[in-house]
């Protein structure tokens, strides 16, 4: 059989990265964001237990089944597949101490492709391309998840309750915090379809617009993290459509607040979604939290849903709004609408491209909430966006040349007004010169501070 080997070294002990790869969350954090890999069920490492996934091969999606063996706790763990797009597949990992504190993690992969004895010629071209760029994102990802929790670990362990767990921010929040060693609770409503591998055990069933419980207890909870509300890009802004983005957000934040306020056992803290389109649009104006806020709709929305959390604050609970910026990663929001015109050779300014962009990177934001989580200080409202914001046009020059794709054919701001209309206005022609001035000065290191890196990384492009 073709082998692939990897080596990588971790500051971090074997305890420290086997309690790592042990743990819930670690399966969707290790699969790269670009692949648009489906977990179905994560395995424990232990002999004859399955992972399974679905993984795309081109417009199809192909189930891989892979069983779990040699497993020695805290030194190795292998999985061979069972059934999926290879002809075979068996991944090693073995885990061993430089020092004290350094671990390197060796990959050993064996495999054929399907029919190998003709197709096994193009694996350089096909397959290994692939799997170098898989295995430099898992191990940055090891590496900056291990960095986070090493930071944090002198703080105690939390019980967390989420909503919006099933959005991208919080798949990959919930899948973090539970690789750090919190137990995860999930908030959902009685319609929400949980993912396939997440434990629907560890759930409280709510009515979001009346506020109630309908199964579970909200007591005893370190902190709550609130990230649901409707999608404002996902389609044309109605008035129904404004009606439900605002009710989304305003009314289930009310409801939760009032409903922590009278709780025999509240939590410490809550941490609630917002967005900078709080400051609404101020052209290049550099914006900190002290900021004012704007007057159109967006920025109208923001201040009543950060208003909505005033029981909780009035109850003495801690708590934090997330002004978050644009989130980049190809799972979903901006980026993964802008993917398929830039791969064409269309991604060039839009309406000018003078329009400030925000942005931060999916991992940074979600080490942005644990560290907010996690430092009792932290309280008011927090900028989450990298120190370095950019204009359309530089993100459209950069996601090109990331892509390696002209960005030939720029995009008149009416074209925009027309396809999408007051959505299109507020959300493409305008934006916020965001930066992160709170969440700096708390300490908070960004793994991600220029766009370029980001992007390559989040796509696998990794140089």
């Amino acid at each position: 059989m073709a082998k692939f080997t990897h080596q990588a070294d971790h500051t971090a002990s074997k305890e420290e990265i086997w309690n790592w790869y042990n743990s819930k969350g670690a399966f969707r954090r290790i699969m790269p964001e670009w692949e648009g890999i489906i977990p179905v069920n994560a395995g424990a490492l232990v002999d004859d237990d399955e992972t399974i996934f679905k993984v795309s091969l081109g417009p199809i999606k192909q189930k891989w089944v892979a069983k779990h063996h040699s497993v020695i706790p805290g030194e190795q763990f292998a999985d061979r597949m069972m059934r999926g797009p290879f002809g075979a597949w068996n991944h090693v990992h073995k885990f061993e101490s430089v020092s004290d504190n350094v671990t390197t993690i060796l990959d050993d992969v064996e495999y054929k492709l399907p029919v190998h004895f003709l197709t096994g010629w193009s694996a350089g071209i096909t397959v290994l391309p692939r799997m170098r760029q898989m295995f430099k994102y898992r191990s940055t990802r090891v590496t900056n998840d291990l960095n986070q929790i090493q930071a944090t670990s002198g703080k105690p362990r939390q019980r967390v309750l989420v909503s919006g767990s099933t959005g991208m921010i919080g798949l990959q929040l919930c899948a973090f915090l539970e690789a750090a060693g919190h137990e995860v609770h999930r908030l959902i409503r009685l319609t929400t379809k949980l993912p396939a591998d997440v434990d629907s055990q560890q759930v409280i069933r709510w009515n979001d617009q009346t506020g109630e419980i309908l199964e579970g207890d909200m007591n005893g909870f370190d902190t709550v993290i609130h990230l649901a509300g409707a999608g404002i890009g996902d389609k044309r802004w109605s008035k129904k459509r404004k009606r439900i983005i605002r009710d989304s957000r305003v009314i289930p934040t009310r409801n939760l607040s009032e409903i922590m306020a009278n709780l025999e056992n509240p939590p410490k803290s809550f941490l609630s979604g917002s967005a900078i389109g709080f400051y609404g649009d101020r052209g290049t104006e550099v914006l900190n939290e002290s900021s004012s806020p704007g007057d159109d709709y967006l920025a109208d929305i923001c201040g009543q849903w950060e208003d909505a959390t005033k029981s909780a604050e009035e109850a003495g609970i801690r708590v934090v709004h997330l002004r978050s910026g644009i989130v980049v990663s190809p799972l979903g929001g901006a980026l993964s609408k802008l993917l398929l015109p830039a791969k064409m050779g269309a991604g060039g300014p839009v309406g000018g491209g003078k329009q400030m962009q925000s942005w931060i990177s999916l991992d940074d934001e979600v080490y942005a909430i644990h560290h907010l989580m996690v430092n009792e200080s932290s309280e008011g409202p927090y900028n989450l966006t990298a120190p370095n914001p950019v204009s359309q046009k530089q993100f459209a020059r950069v996601l090109g040349r990331v892509l390696r794709r002209p960005g030939f054919m720029p995009l008149p701001g009416f074209m925009i007004k027309i396809m999408f209309g007051e959505m299109g206005k507020k959300l493409v022609l305008e934006g916020q010169n965001a930066v992160p001035n709170r969440l700096l000065e708390s300490g908070f290191e960004f793994t991600y501070t220029e766009l370029e890196s980001c992007l390559r990384n989040c796509l696998g492009k990794i140089k």
